[in-house]
C-alpha cells in the first residue's frame, strides 16, 4: 500500500507550489531579527547586571549562565508542543509572541535601576527584590518563546526542501540551508553587537532594550507573512509517547527470547506510513534487549488487525528508540563544551573593562562589542568552507560535503581547546602587564591597564571558528540522524545540551570558587587569578575531545528501505563512498531487495560507516 499524499499542518494536501528557496526571505528574516534582539540584549547583560543592578561578578555572572540554562531547556516544551499537535509554523508564531512580550518587559525593567548615592556615586545599593522580580518575569517569557522558536526554526526551514511527491530530495539545498541558517543568525549577531551594544553603553538601557523589542516584531510579522508559501508538516502524534511504548512493551516481555530472524518481529508499514514517508528504519543489531517490544506474543494485536501499542511496537518505532539511544553519547560531548566554556564570554567582558579600548581619543569600544570578533570570524568561516575548503576536499574525499558533520564536529572541538587556551595565555599577560604598573588593587575601570583590548582578539576568532564548525555539524548530526516524525525534538537536544551545558558551567564556576577560597574568581580581577580558570577549562575541553573520538568510533549510523517507486537516495553531509558511474557522492548507494511494496520493490539504503 502506497503512503498517503504529504499534507500540511491543517490537513490539505501540500502544493507543488510551496517550499523552496523562495521561503527563505521570510523563515531567515525571521531567524535574523529573532537573533538580532536575542544579541542585543544577552551580549552585554551582564554590563546590565554588574553596573545598573550592581550585584557581584560571580552572581551575575551565575545569574546569567541559569537564565541561558533555562532558556535552552524550553525547547524540549516546543518541540513536544510542535510534534504532538501544533506543528512548526503555529509554535514559532507563538513562541515569537511571547518573545515579544518579554523584550517589552525588559524594556519597562530598564526604565528604574537600582539607585547610587548622590554625594558618592561610587556607592550604589544592589537592586531590590522588586527590580530583580521585574527582571527575572520578563527574562522568563523570553525563554518560553525562545523554546517556541528554536527546536522548530530550523527543521522547519529544512522541510521546504523535503522530499515531497516523488521529487528528487533536496539534498543539496538542504545542507546548504543549514549553512546559510548558521550565516544568517552569525551575521544578526554581529550588527546587534555593534549597534544595539553601542546603544546600551552610550544612550541608555531603555532604548538598548528597546530596538530589540522593535526588532522582534518585526520578526514575528515577517514569518507570519510567508504563510501561504510554506511546506507545514503534519504533526503525527507526539514522539515521547511512542518512544514510552517501546519501553513498556520491552519491560512487559522482558522475559521473552528475541527471535534470531529479524524478520520475525513485528512489522507494519501502514501502521509505520505517516512517521516514515522517508524510509523505514531496519533492524540494528545494538540495543537487542529493546527488540523484546518487537515480540508477537497472543493477545498482542486484536482481530481487527489493530495492535495494542502499549504491548508491541514495530521494528520501526523500536528503531526510533535505538537511534535516539545511540545519538546520546555524541551528543552529550557538546554538553562538555558548553559547561567549560558557558562563563568565557562573561569573563572576557570583564578582561576588556579592564583594558585600553580606545581607538581614537575621544573614542572607547564598549567592552561587550569585542564579542564581535567571534561572529565576523564565524561569518568568514562559513564563507570558506562553502566556497574554497569544501571543493578543495571534494576533491580528496568524493565526498559531494568534503567532509563528513563528524569530522567538522570534531574539528570545531580541536578549535574550542586553542580558544580557550588563547585566553588563558592573554589573561596571564594582562595581569602581569597590571603587577608591573601596581594596578592590581585598583577598581576594574577606574585606570586602564596599559595593554590594547585587541590582545583578546585570537580568543574571540579561535571561538568563532569553533562555532562554525562543532555548532553547525552538531545540528546537521541531529537532523540528519534522528527519525524524521522526531526533527523538532532533535533540533531540541541541540539546546537541551546548552540548557544542561550552562548549569553545569555554573556548578564549575561555584566549585572553583569554593577551592580557590574565592581567590581564581574575584570582582576584581587584577587581584584574582582567572588565567588558573582558562587553564583548568582547557584540560577538561582536552578530556572532552577525547571522549567525543572514542564515543565516534562506536557509532552506528542509522539505516532504512524505501519504497522502489520512490528514489532510493536521501540527503545527508556527504559521508560513504561514491557509489560510481553518474551517481553523485552525496546520494547513497542501495542495495538488496527485500520484498515488495504497492508501487515497487523495496530497495535497502544504509549510511556506511565514515571517517574511516
Amino acid at each position: 500500500m502506497s503512503a498517503p499524499a504529504p499534507a500540511n499542518e491543517d490537513g490539505s494536501p501540500e502544493k507543488p507550489t510551496q517550499g523552496g528557496f523562495k521561503t527563505m526571505p521570510f523563515i531567515l528574516a525571521n531567524e535574523i531579527c529573532d537573533r538580532f534582539a536575542t544579541a542585543g540584549f544577552n551580549a552585554n547583560l551582564i554590563t546590565y547586571l554588574t553596573q545598573q543592578l550592581h550585584l557581584p561578578l560571580v552572581e551575575a555572572s551565575n545569574l546569567l549562565t541559569n537564565f541561558n540554562g533555562t532558556a535552552a531547556f524550553t525547547p524540549v516544551l516546543g518541540a513536544i508542543v510542535a510534534d504532538s499537535f501544533a506543528g512548526r509554523f503555529w509554535t514559532i508564531a507563538a513562541g515569537g509572541a511571547l518573545y515579544l512580550l518579554g523584550m517589552l518587559g525588559l524594556v519597562v525593567s530598564a526604565l528604574r535601576p537600582a539607585p547610587c548615592a548622590a554625594a558618592a556615586p561610587s556607592t550604589c545599593q544592589r537592586a531590590s527584590g522588586g527590580q530583580l522580580a521585574m527582571l527575572y518575569l520578563p527574562l522568563l517569557l523570553t525563554a518560553l518563546g525562545g523554546g517556541g522558536i528554536r527546536p522548530c526554526v530550523v527543521a522547519f526551514g529544512a522541510d521546504q526542501f523535503g522530499r515531497r511527491r516523488g521529487r528528487r530530495p533536496g539534498g543539496d539545498q538542504k545542507w546548504s540551508y543549514f549553512n546559510l541558517y548558521f550565516f544568517s543568525m552569525g551575521l544578526a549577531v554581529l550588527l546587534a553587537l555593534t549597534v544595539v551594544v553601542y546603544i546600551q553603553e552610550n544612550v541608555g538601557w531603555g532604548w538598548g532594550f528597546g530596538v530589540p523589542a522593535i526588532v522582534m516584531f518585526l520578526s514575528v510579522m515577517s514569518f507570519v507573512a510567508g504563510y501561504s508559501l510554506y511546506v507545514k508538516v503534519k504533526p503525527e502524534g507526539s514522539p515521547f509517547k511512542r518512544l514510552l511504548q517501546v519501553v513498556v512493551a520491552a519491560f512487559r516481555k522482558r522475559k521473552e527470547d528475541v527471535p534470531e530472524d529479524a524478520g520475525s518481529l513485528y512489522h507494519n508499514k501502514e501502521l509505520d506510513a505517516p512517521i516514515a514517508a522517508d524510509g523505514r528504519l531496519l533492524h540494528t543489531e545494538q540495543l537487542r534487549f529493546l527488540d523484546r517490544a518487537a515480540v508477537l506474543t497472543p493477545g498482542d494485536v486484536a482481530d481487527s488487525g489493530e495492535p495494542d501499542l502499549w504491548r508491541v511496537s514495530t521494528v520501526h518505532r523500536v528503531e526510533e528508540l535505538k537511534s535516539i539511544v545511540r545519538m546520546l553519547p555524541l551528543w552529550a560531548a557538546s554538553i562538555t563544551l558548553i559547561a567549560a566554556a558557558s562563563h568565557n564570554f562573561t569573563f572576557a567582558i570583564q578582561q576588556a573593562r579592564t583594558m585600553d579600548r580606545h581607538l581614537t581619543r575621544g573614542f572607547q569600544i564598549p567592552p561587550a562589542t569585542m564579542i564581535i570578533f567571534t561572529p565576523l570570524t564565524m561569518l568568514a568561516t562559513l564563507a570558506l568552507y562553502d566556497r574554497a575548503f569544501v571543493p578543495l576536499a571534494r576533491r580528496y574525499t568524493g565526498r559531494r560535503a568534503g567532509i563528513t558533520y563528524f569530522q567538522r564536529m570534531g574539528a570545531g572541538f580541536a578549535v574550542s581547546v586553542l580558544g580557550v587556551m588563547a585566553g588563558a595565555l592573554v589573561e596571564t599577560r594582562r595581569r602581569g602587564v597590571a603587577a608591573r604598573n601596581g594596578l592590581l588593587d585598583d577598581k576594574p575601570g577606574a585606570a586602564a591597564v596599559p595593554m590594547s583590548v585587541f590582545w583578546l582578539v585570537p580568543q574571540y576568532a579561535l571561538h568563532g571558528v569553533s562555532d562554525a564548525l562543532s555548532t553547525v555539524g552538531h545540528m546537521e548530526f541531529l537532523y540528519d540522524q534522528s527519525p524524521e516524525s522526531m526533527r523538532s525534538s532533535a533540533a531540541a537536544l541541540f539546546w537541551v545540551a546548552g540548557s544542561l551545558g550552562n548549569y553545569l558551567g555554573t556548578v564549575l564556576v561555584t566549585a572553583v570558587q569554593s577551592a580557590s577560597g574565592g581567590v581564581w574568581l574575584q570582582d576584581n580581577i587584577n587581584r584574582g587569578r582567572l588565567d588558573y580558570y582558562y587553564w583548568l577549562v582547557t584540560f577538561l575541553l582536552v578530556l572532552n575531545l577525547v571522549y567525543y573520538i572514542v564515543c565516534f568510533h562506536c557509532y552506528t549510523l542509522k539505516t532504512f528501505e524505501v519504497d522502489g517507486g520512490d528514489e532510493a537516495q536521501r540527503p545527508r553531509d556527504g559521508g560513504g563512498e561514491q557509489a560510481g558511474g553518474e551517481r553523485q557522492a552525496d546520494e547513497l548507494p542501495c542495495h538488496g531487495q527485500v520484498g515488495a511494496s504497492g508501487n515497487g520493490v523495496a530497495t535497502v539504503c544504509d549510511v556506511e560507516k565514515q571517517m574511516q
